[in-house]
């Protein structure tokens, strides 16, 4: 018998028209999009299915974009797969803004406040640092102590810390333009095998965002938390939780923090899970699990036919 954790994609992972053919083929899918239409009081659902792209990666519609179809997804799993979550799934976690999908999957809030939550975290993010002022950059082929290294020497320039530690040998560092450029060049001097600047308009997950955390610690000091009915692996902590308070302080945190997702998916596996499902958009997650640990399984569940096979295997 697999033991599942379901896990939730973060920014990155948006496409345009992705969970459209889910609110064409079922009402379960669709009620979840004017659910979230209506929270935000606009047609976020337009932008995800039409576009255009430089709207839906936005960060304050990417968010709750990408929390939108992975609900949509859980929601058709469980209503028309007759899915139950508790008795099937063992863990929960999300990368980023996902860990804000895995605890509305496992009903510590509802998908309306995740939404409005999301799209005042995107906002903050956003105008936490003036543009040009700040970015990330990947490198490929590293390990955690050499891009801690490459940061502190860089940092002589500029500002600039690890903001995932994603496994696999990627790891993406976060902070001021000028730090983000000397690193890439010390990574190169290294011969790292690839250093990148990404195409994000802020440095997510560094101190730069504090600003950003201010207004979320606000804004979660007044959410209605309740105790997921699954445990979720926090980012920051790469640890399972399930208390409110614990839950609340965790997400505030991430804002500034790193997420470990190395080390997530490692304390899952350390958990007894073997089988990683993807649920939402895109096949990011599932593809770093696999390279971080070769033996379990890394599936995607993001449309219909997913859907369809992933029920027959339970």
């Amino acid at each position: 018998m697999a033991v599942y954790a379901f896990v939730f994609p973060g920014q990155g992972s948006q496409s345009v028209g992705m969970g459209q053919e889910l609110a064409e083929a079922f009402p379960a899918a669709r009620s979840v999009f004017e659910e979230v239409d209506d929270a935000l009081g606009e047609k976020l659902s337009k932008i995800i299915f039409e576009g255009p792209i430089e709207s839906l990666t936005s960060t304050e519609n990417a968010q709750p974009a990408l929390m939108a179809v992975s609900m949509a997804v859980l929601r058709v799993l469980e209503q028309d797969g007759g899915l139950d979550l508790a008795g099937k799934v063992t863990l929960l976690a999300g990368h980023s803004l996902g860990e804000y999908s895995a605890l509305a999957a496992g009903r510590a809030f509802g998908v309306a406040e995740a939404a409005r939550l999301l799209r005042l975290r995107g906002q903050a993010m956003q105008k936490a640092v003036p543009a040009g002022e700040g970015g990330m950059a990947a490198l490929i082929g590293v390990t955690l102590a050499q891009a801690e290294d490459i940061c502190t020497k860089a940092s002589a320039k500029g500002d600039v810390e690890i903001a995932n530690d994603n496994g696999g040998g990627q790891i993406v560092i976060s902070g001021k333009i000028a730090g983000i450029d000397e690193a890439i060049a010390i990574a190169k001097e290294l011969k790292i095998k690839r250093a990148l600047k990404l195409p994000v308009s802020a440095p997510f997950h560094s101190s730069l965002m504090k600003p950003a955390e201010d207004v979320m610690a606000e804004a979660l000091a007044k959410a209605n938390i309740t105790a997921p009915i699954v445990p979720v692996i926090a980012n920051v902590t790469a640890e399972r939780e399930t208390d409110t308070d614990t839950i609340r302080q965790n997400l505030v945190r991430q804002v500034t923090g790193r997420v470990r997702w190395r080390e997530s998916v490692a304390a899952m596996v350390g958990m007894g899970v073997d089988t990683f499902v993807e649920i939402g958009a895109g096949k990011v997650l599932s593809g770093l699990v696999r390279r971080i640990d070769s033996e379990v399984s890394g599936l995607s569940v993001g449309t219909p036919a997913d859907i369809e096979s992933f029920l027959k295997t339970l």
